[in-house]
């Protein structure tokens, strides 16, 4: 495997902006600038937002920046809101309060990625399996599936009649955006969605999953292709009325040992990418799966464009190991948020060093974590988009 780690000896120096950037509102005395020089790109598509500009593999000044969970609970203006409205249900099924949540940070921040408010487990309902996200407990499935008469009872998702405010509001979006950023829609991995499902909400152990699994998996299968039929015509819902590119979440999947990943996930993965690719060759698939370091090369062969890091992974050992086809995303980590402006600065140049000139968008390793300071997020912005290469 061809090594990534050489793009990093380009670097050539980091030196303060003369004149540093003031928006957001939050002054920042040291906004650093990465230099380097790299052969071979290609001239960026002016009308195309940053971010697929980068993952395509064009010449971009700096690396496209958003963060996961960057509109939520950190944010006052969040918070003011989830007064007036506290069902989460509510939040992210009406086409106003999921336009208003979606753009909070995009007002704030001016990231490159704008990323539909939302939750992997809202095509439940539109399957025939009830649920509800209940405050201080997160997703309650009220009849857990675990025999084959519950996996029959699963209807096929059909996004335009089960989620119409999805479609509306992603439209909205690339309405008010303007194609300054990249509008991002997301779904939930066959794995991930059926260990909620199966477990019941969320869980420590994985045993309920696992016993299905390994005492009865032509059920787990059946469920399986039903998710992964189901978010294959999720992602192309989701492309038809906006998203610009789309991240999948398989968040549980690195609780399967690389054998069982082999045989649990990476097919239904795979099945997923080929079928969005043959209606929608050019858009960009993202893939996230929180503790993926034993599991990065799999990643790789489900034939996604981006490979998302999370921070127990070197930015450097993971570009050599997934290759230079593939980009990368990350891979912060988030808890760097509640340290001080130099400390969030020197990190957020070490990624981006280690990551080398294109093929990457900087985000956190994992979501903007509860209680992390808003300051800091806007200096996490205010440094990343003073980079240059």
């Amino acid at each position: 495997m061809s090594s990534i780690y050489s793009f990093t000896s380009s670097i050539s120096s980091i030196s303060p902006l003369t004149s540093p950037r003031k928006s957001f509102n939050y002054n920042n005395k040291y906004i650093p600038i990465i230099h380097s020089s790299l052969q071979g790109t290609v001239a960026p598509s002016v009308a195309e937002p940053l971010l697929l500009n980068a993952v395509r593999g064009e010449d971009v000044e700096r690396p496209p920046v958003w963060l996961m969970r960057q509109a939520g609970r950190y944010m006052k203006s969040y918070q003011i809101l989830c007064e007036k409205h506290p069902s989460f249900r509510e939040r992210s099924e009406n086409v106003d309060l999921v336009v208003e949540i979606s753009l909070q940070p995009w007002k704030v921040f001016r990231p490159d990625g704008v990323i539909l408010f939302s939750d992997i487990l809202t095509p439940l309902s539109g399957m025939n399996i009830p649920f509800d996200i209940v405050k201080g407990k997160g997703p309650v499935i009220f009849n857990p599936l675990r025999t084959a008469e519950d996996v029959d009872q699963v209807r096929e998702f059909v996004p335009e009649e089960s989620v119409p405010y999805v479609g509306e509001a992603l439209t909205i979006l690339r309405k008010e955006v303007e194609n300054k950023a990249a509008v991002l829609g997301f779904v939930g991995a066959p794995f991930t969605l059926a260990s909620y499902v199966v477990e019941g909400g969320s869980s420590k152990h994985f045993t309920k999953i696992k016993r299905l699994a390994f005492s009865q998996p032509k059920i787990l299968h059946a469920l399986l292709q039903k998710f992964a039929t189901s978010m294959a015509k999720y992602i192309q819902y989701q492309a038809d009325n906006g998203a610009q590119a789309v991240q999948i979440f398989d968040s549980w999947a690195t609780e399967l040992s690389p054998v069982d990943f082999e045989e649990f996930s990476l097919p239904y993965l795979k099945q997923i990418v080929d079928t969005v690719k043959q209606s929608h060759p050019t858009l960009p698939l993202i893939l996230y799966a929180s503790g993926s370091g034993g599991l990065l090369e799999r990643l790789a062969l489900t034939g996604v464009d981006v490979v998302s890091l999370d921070w127990s992974v070197d930015m450097a050992e993971g570009r050599r190991r997934l290759g230079p086809d593939v980009a990368v995303q990350g891979n912060v980590d988030p808890g760097v948020l509640f340290g001080s402006k130099e400390f969030i600065t020197n990190r957020i140049n070490d990624v981006v060093k280690k990551a080398g000139r294109g093929k990457h968008i900087l985000n956190l390793g994992h979501g903007i974590v509860v209680g992390t300071p808003e300051e800091n997020v806007a200096h996490f912005f205010e440094v990343a988009k003073g980079i240059r290469y």
